[in-house]
């Protein structure tokens, strides 16, 4: 975004934006624990947040990889270490600030269900679909597409042996969990989530979630 300080630690009303993806996981009555995937030179910074902020569902604070890919392989591997294989796995991005408890329990729901959850939000713009950015384009239906957030939910042991395969192929740049296990051959099943369950990717997302927490304080204010 620009700046210094990675987006996931810039602060919202006193707290790093990280801290309020965390808090619906904290919260969760069926979360047993989380393992939060940090660029190495800010696990301080995340280990003295979670003793600040009463994250004790934090298991533990691990360094990421070169990529998105290869650190979301390092914190299953952790997973697996600490609560073995056959636990249902989130996987959330840290700067998708505006999940809800609602999506996080159907998601454990479709997993115990189907094998899998993806949380998605109906597309509400026309999609034009071409083979590069710049030639010809035809219209999808918009109807039939949506748009794929997080968590996105599997079991760790089959989540784990779509990564271990794809090490071995050399395939180190799916987009993220939902393309790999598609690749490797797992059905996805959607599940319907808040549309404002947006990634904090830009600026301007920054300043939407700020103004929507300011919103909401204003329409929830703190007690005496």
């Amino acid at each position: 975004m620009g700046g210094t300080i990675p987006k996931q630690f810039l602060p919202v009303r006193g707290k790093p934006l990280l801290a309020y993806t965390l808090e619906h996981f904290q919260r969760h009555e069926e979360i047993d624990g989380i393992i939060l995937v940090a660029l190495r030179e800010w696990i301080s910074f995340c280990e003295q947040m979670d003793a600040d902020l009463g994250f004790d569902k934090v298991a533990a604070v691990v360094a990421g990889g070169c990529n998105s890919q290869a650190s979301i392989y390092i914190g299953l591997e952790t997973a697996r270490e600490i609560y073995g294989e056959d636990v249902i796995a989130l996987i959330h991005d840290g700067v998708r600030p505006l999940i809800d408890a609602k999506t996080i329990s159907d998601c454990i729901a479709g997993v115990r269900l189907h094998g899998s959850a993806v949380a998605v939000s109906p597309q509400m713009e026309t999609i034009m679909y071409g083979e590069t950015a710049v030639s010809a384009c035809h219209i999808l239906d918009r109807d039939r597409c949506q748009v794929a957030r997080a968590p996105q939910c599997f079991y760790l042991r089959d989540i784990l042996l779509a990564h271990q395969n794809a090490d071995a192929d050399h395939r180190m740049r799916f987009v993220d969990s939902a393309e790999l296990m598609e690749y490797y051959g797992y059905t996805l099943y959607p599940v319907r989530g808040p549309l404002d369950n947006i990634k904090i990717t830009t600026a301007f997302d920054f300043q939407v979630f700020r103004a929507i927490v300011e919103s909401r304080e204003c329409e929830d204010p703190p007690g005496p």
